[in-house]
């Protein structure tokens, strides 16, 4: 995972515990989990959006 081991994750956890609590934890990881949720959503539902409007953007042919 990125090349973080064991030791680094824990120290990443230790300074995260430090900063913003434990009870304040929980709640960041359910906010970024959603974040991420939603970011991959709009993404997918993006792709047919930008195909269509690049289709409906074409000039037709010149005669």
């Amino acid at each position: 995972m990125f090349g973080l081991g064991a030791p680094e994750l824990l120290v990443i956890l230790v300074i995260l515990l430090v900063l913003f609590g434990g009870a304040k934890l929980p709640s960041l990881a359910k906010g970024l989990g959603q974040s991420i949720k939603e970011f991959k959503k709009a993404s997918r539902d993006e792709e047919p959006e930008t195909a269509k409007t690049a289709a409906t953007k074409t000039p037709p042919p010149t005669p």
